[in-house]
């Protein structure tokens, strides 16, 4: 048959996402392309492989068939394409990396500078993709590898045909508008802190403050403010909402929304409050008061190949350098200055206009 790797990929993308649209944007083409890649491949079969039923497609039983042969056939290309890498004297090659707007700005380029230097032979093509499609993307072969975020809370559910690595681990504070908790007493039984904290992180006259020098709250001080979080049906939210319920309260969401960077805008306008890491700190300087809180909310950043890719030379020179990087990226808090980021080395004051890291 004479198909190509890309329409295969179409339709095996169709049965796991159930539309056109969703598979164009898992596979980064318009709708229109993807049209066109099934109407190619039925022209290569003889075969008409959808059919519409009112405004939606679904596959026909001929479709659903070759579907199922396809990922076969996709498993066996990628198999084939890692024994010739092994059979090369250097690591060469191209991969194609997905991942969250997070990573592209603040983890993939001094990795890519690594690779450039290290392996100059490999190629890195990356595409910016929601995070919760990461894994997908994945485990249907429109992506090598990806860089994605797992929620202890809400973890999640793990494909077996997928290798997970843990890079890096990220504890979650709260970002409220500048003063917003001055002054609250906790109401879930722990205090808050009223007043500023020293140079010594030594805590406030009525409260306490963290290890840092912050501020320290309990997520039930913010049951009667307003919220700024994705939506709940995605993990991030997810695990938001149980931690919160754990805590006691429902949260108050006024405005749903995904983009980090319009998250801290929103913050910095006093519109609400949000879970906020370092990392996440660190797109968008922003005034603003950063307080720790008493209970233990993470995410994981983690790295996503398939099992049988895993010692792909490249995949494998790649997640190395991944990993290394990850261990040199600063834990500890930083402090803006002008368009430097340097480690204080001190814990910093809580202060009324405190630009966010």
């Amino acid at each position: 048959m004479d198909w190509t790797s890309a329409q295969l990929r179409s339709l095996v993308e169709l049965t796991r996402r159930g539309t056109i649209t969703a598979v164009a944007q898992a596979l980064g083409y318009t709708p229109g392309g993807v049209s066109q890649q099934i109407t190619a491949l039925e022209k290569a079969t003889g075969t008409q492989l959808l059919r519409r039923v009112g405004r939606r497609v679904e596959l026909t039983d001929a479709g659903a068939t070759l579907a199922l042969h396809a990922e076969r056939i996709l498993t066996t290309e990628a198999e084939a394409v890692e024994a010739l890498e092994r059979t090369r004297n250097e690591i060469s090659g191209t991969l194609r990396v997905g991942l969250f707007a997070t990573a592209a700005a603040e983890i993939l380029p001094p990795a890519l500078r690594q690779v450039r230097e290290k392996h100059p032979g490999v190629t890195v093509r990356s595409r910016d993709m929601d995070v919760d499609e990461v894994y997908d993307a994945v485990a249907g072969g429109s992506v090598d590898l990806a860089l994605g975020l797992d929620y202890p809370d809400v973890p999640i559910p793990r494909d077996p045909s997928l290798r997970v690595r843990e890079l890096s681990r990220e504890r979650f504070s709260l970002a409220v508008p500048t003063g917003t908790m001055s002054g609250r007493s906790g109401r879930s039984g722990r205090s808050g802190q009223s007043g500023r904290s020293g140079r010594s992180g030594q805590p406030g006259r009525s409260g306490q403050s963290g290890r840092s020098g912050r501020q320290k709250v309990s997520l039930a001080d913010t049951r009667d403010l307003g919220w700024i979080l994705p939506s709940a049906g995605s993990y991030y939210g997810r695990a938001v909402l149980t931690a919160c319920r754990r805590a006691g309260f429902e949260p108050q969401v006024l405005h749903e929304v995904t983009d980090t960077a319009a998250t801290l805008a929103l913050v910095e306008a006093g519109v609400g409050v949000s879970v906020v890491t370092d990392l996440m700190l660190r797109l968008r300087p922003s005034c603003l008061d950063v307080l720790e809180l008493h209970e233990t909310m993470e995410r994981h950043i983690v790295v996503v190949c398939r099992s049988f890719a895993e010692h792909r030379p490249t995949v494998a020179a790649l997640v190395d350098v991944l990993r290394a990087s990850a261990g040199r990226r600063p834990s500890g808090r930083q402090q803006r200055s002008g368009n430097t980021l340097a480690d204080t080395g001190e814990p910093e004051p809580h202060t009324a206009r405190a630009p966010m890291r």
